[in-house]
């Protein structure tokens, strides 16, 4: 068996609700975000994983805990997992980004890739530190089942960096909702994304839950 590499974000957060930008901020899930990281455990305990691999926040290691008890592995926490790094804009709406920081808001529309949020980081800078980890589980985990618990910028980040997508287009290309879990499988050819997005562990009220 190759190395099937499971990537799943985070639970609901009052930020994920809202769509304001949470990267360095640490919120705890919100209790709906407590209930989709356990819908996940249940769902997902029965597999053989070799290795659960952490963001080290608050609201990452909550969704990781349900599944970490319920197979009793310890998880493993890891700062290159960390949620892109907001900046100025950190806790702030969308409406006040536009407005308060309007050029540099347009630049990282048009090119996040290099161009970063007031303050912030690039998608580039995120790649960099996230493409070490994905290289490290590579090499140590050949085979078998491996979870990485994570955020939306970073793993719609490693995506587009495992399948050859243009780091720039990471915001229009790929989407990930709030305990939405994708699947790489490593072959001899290469990454190949199998499972994008798939949150049909949770109920019907889970899923229908409005938010980014």
């Amino acid at each position: 068996m190759n190395l099937k590499l499971y990537l799943l974000r985070h639970g609901e957060t009052a930020y994920s609700r809202t769509g304001g930008y949470c990267g360095e901020l640490d919120p705890d899930l919100t209790d709906n975000g407590e209930k989709m990281a356990a819908a996940f455990a249940d769902a997902h305990k029965a597999i053989a994983w070799e290795a659960i691999i952490v963001s080290p926040m608050k609201r990452t290691i909550a969704t990781a805990t349900p599944l970490c008890e319920a197979v009793s592995i310890k998880m493993q926490l890891h700062d290159g997992l960390k949620e892109l790094r907001y900046g100025k804009w950190e806790g702030q709406t969308n409406e006040f980004v536009k407005e308060n920081y309007s050029e540099d808001y347009l630049r990282w529309l048009t090119e996040p890739a290099w161009n970063p949020p007031t303050g912030g980081e690039t998608a580039v800078q995120l790649a960099s530190r996230a493409s070490l980890v994905i290289a490290e589980i590579q090499e140590k985990y050949t085979s078998g089942n491996v979870l990485v618990v994570s955020h939306k910028a970073t793993i719609r980040v490693i995506l587009c960096s495992l399948l050859g997508i243009d780091m720039g287009r990471y915001r229009d290309r790929i989407d990930v909702p709030a305990a939405s879990l994708s699947i790489v499988q490593f072959g001899s050819l290469g990454p190949k994304l199998t499972v994008l997005g798939d949150r049909s562990f949770m109920d019907d009220e889970l899923r229908s839950l409005s938010g980014t």
